[in-house]
């Protein structure tokens, strides 16, 4: 009898844990679901303007929060073809060619002065600057148009992609990416590259920056989302139709379109599918960036 009672009492552990196993078993499976039923709920918005540039505007009008459309149209972009007297595909050339330029500058600058600025972070000039980046991220974005857009009168800029590329490029937040990984490097690797006769540009472009390409994508990325969605700059300092991007273009159709439904949610899905289809094949590349000068620190 003694050794059955003492199977029983054994059993007893096994059954609890089995029970706690099912149990966060459980949990998983409805933290799950609830994401899942969260994640639709954001992603709802998005689905109804991609199927609204497939559906006429009397079908929006008629069944507003049906996604699948009784029939599809493509007459939506048939007619933005122009805004406001400019080609859409002049448009968006002008947004690849602004948003592209923008974002080589802003790396390329934000990689040559966080690089100076870990290098010498006791330098007066050095520390002046980076107080000067930490002050523009508390000053409002658009109160800045205003000066800018004096700068570039004066400086004859207005009207091009020069004075559009110059203003966008500007922006702390990817230097402070590059000094954060930068700051992670040891001394003694730079050192030694420059007793074997490396100068400063050298270290940064073989050594530095091959080091550091997860956080360069991280900024191209950011940069590029950021500068893709840039209306009010754009349309300030370019001065002209024919240096519009498609925000800008969307933007116009407010006023001409009318009650064109069909044709803003085609618009809106030509401007909104690019960077959306960027974030979602270098996310992983964008997370990792992120978080590459705290794991390494």
């Amino acid at each position: 009898m003694k050794p059955r009672r003492l199977n029983r009492v054994a059993a007893k552990p096994h059954r609890s844990n089995r029970a706690a196993v099912q149990a966060r078993f459980l949990w998983r499976v409805l933290a799950r679901l609830v994401a899942a039923a969260v994640s639709l709920l954001f992603l709802y918005p998005y689905l109804w303007m991609l199927s609204g540039a497939f559906r006429s505007t009397r079908d929006i009008l008629s069944a507003p929060l049906h996604l699948w459309p009784e029939h599809f149209d493509l007459s939506g972009f048939s007619s933005i073809a122009d805004v406001g007297g400019v080609s859409l595909l002049r448009c968006l050339v002008n947004s690849l060619v602004i948003t592209g330029a923008s974002t080589a500058l802003a790396v390329a600058v934000a990689a040559l002065g966080a690089y100076a600025i870990t290098r010498r972070p006791t330098a007066l000039a050095f520390r002046l600057l980076r107080g000067g980046f930490l002050l523009s991220m508390m000053y409002p974005y658009m109160l800045l148009v205003i000066p800018v857009y004096l700068v570039m009168y004066h400086l004859g800029l207005l009207g091009g992609y020069l004075g559009i590329v110059l203003f966008l490029a500007l922006g702390p937040i990817q230097f402070f990416l590059f000094e954060q990984f930068f700051r992670t490097i040891p001394p003694a690797m730079i050192e030694a590259a420059s007793i074997d006769g490396a100068n400063e540009f050298q270290v940064l472009r073989l050594i530095i920056l091959p080091m550091a390409r997860a956080v360069v994508a991280t900024v191209a990325v950011i940069t590029f989302l950021l500068n893709w969605a840039q209306w009010f700059p754009v349309m300030v300092i370019s001065a002209s139709p024919d240096t519009y991007t498609l925000p800008v273009a969307l933007l116009n159709l407010n006023g001409e379109l009318g009650t064109n439904f069909q044709g803003i949610m085609a618009l809106a899905v030509i401007t909104t599918v690019p960077p959306a289809l960027l974030f979602l094949l270098a996310q992983r590349q964008v997370m990792g960036g992120m978080t590459e000068g705290a794991i390494k620190g």
